[in-house]
């Protein structure tokens, strides 16, 4: 990405009147007619309120531009589209981001030029199984039929990191699927699968469609067992949290592994657009937490200790600016 979409066919424009007139085009410094497209995540998910939000922010309060919200398999697939354009703004979990600013994994081959606005919120981890399939611990999910999540999510890519954890093989040990959210919790509501790992802001809206619809019992299972390992294997990387609860109705609330959720741009994209992206999060915040709760649990200090992924510029300007 080097411009967002509108402002690259308005430089074509402007190039092919300035060469019509002998002469070569000024870039300008602050064209505003333009179109973001802002990469989330499935539709029943967090990321998907999310951006929704955002976006509306975006479009209300940006002069000259319109964002526009496009469904993804979420983290990692916004980070490819990112690299190729496809979208200006991505939404994504930080251990993705950093395997991507690396050059690992998904992203092996060259470190993606990545710049952070925010960390947005931290998800929370849900390992949800039937209280029918005799699934007490994580590593009881040998043998059984377990939904990661949609290939190339942030959910899949940490699952999976747990599944590992938990001493298990993802690929041998389990009879594994790959599905969307909504796909998941229709598996799980018919007996079709047994258990799905989910990581999302709360509350989610599948889950708590599942928890609530659901003549099957549903259980959540704790993950703080797994944390030692997981930090052994990946310093530095995730967070505990615990699953109140209220959230879902729960008896008592859930030890479960949390993981920073960044909005993330190129790091072509102008200094100037790139700190008014950031500050329309923390001006028009109550707008923001009206589309989804989760948008007021992270403050100004706090957001903008992004790990590995650097600030941009113009995002470093705006928590500068006090």
């Amino acid at each position: 990405m080097t411009r967002p979409r509108l402002t690259r066919r308005a430089l074509g424009l402007l190039a092919v009147v300035a060469l019509t007139a002998g002469c070569a085009p000024e870039p300008p410094t602050d064209l505003r007619d333009s179109h973001l497209v802002l990469g989330t995540g499935n539709t029943s998910g967090v990321f998907y309120q999310i951006g929704g939000a955002y976006a509306d922010v975006i479009t209300t309060h940006l002069s000259g531009y319109e964002a526009i919200v496009a469904p993804t398999a979420g983290s990692a697939d916004n980070l490819l589209r990112l690299s190729r354009g496809d979208v200006d703004i991505a939404l994504t979990f930080a251990d993705v981001a950093a395997d991507a600013v690396r050059g690992r994994g998904t992203f092996a081959g060259g470190g993606r030029p990545l710049r952070a606005l925010a960390v947005a919120y931290h998800g929370y981890t849900h390992l949800v199984v039937r209280a029918d399939a005799g699934i007490r611990t994580p590593a009881d999910l040998r043998g059984k039929r377990v939904s990661t999540g949609t290939v190339n999510s942030g959910t899949e890519f940490l699952a999976l990191r747990l599944i590992r954890a938990a001493g298990l093989d993802p690929d041998r040990d389990l009879r594994r699927s790959s599905l969307s959210l909504a796909a998941t919790t229709r598996g799980l509501a018919d007996g079709t699968l047994d258990a799905t790992f989910w990581s999302g802001g709360l509350p989610t809206v599948g889950i708590t469609e599942l928890m609530s619809t659901s003549k099957a019992e549903m259980r959540f299972l704790p993950l703080d067992g797994l944390q030692a390992e997981l930090d052994r294997l990946y310093p530095a990387t995730y967070g505990t949290g615990r699953i109140p609860a209220s959230t879902y109705g729960l008896p008592g609330d859930i030890p479960t592994v949390t993981v920073g959720n960044l909005v993330v741009v190129g790091a072509d994209m102008p200094e100037g657009l790139a700190h008014d992206l950031t500050a329309l999060i923390f001006r028009y915040r109550k707008e923001l937490v009206n589309g989804h709760p989760e948008w007021g649990s992270v403050d100004r200090e706090s957001a903008g200790r992004t790990g590995v992924v650097q600030l941009h510029p113009g995002a470093q300007r705006f928590y500068q600016e006090g």
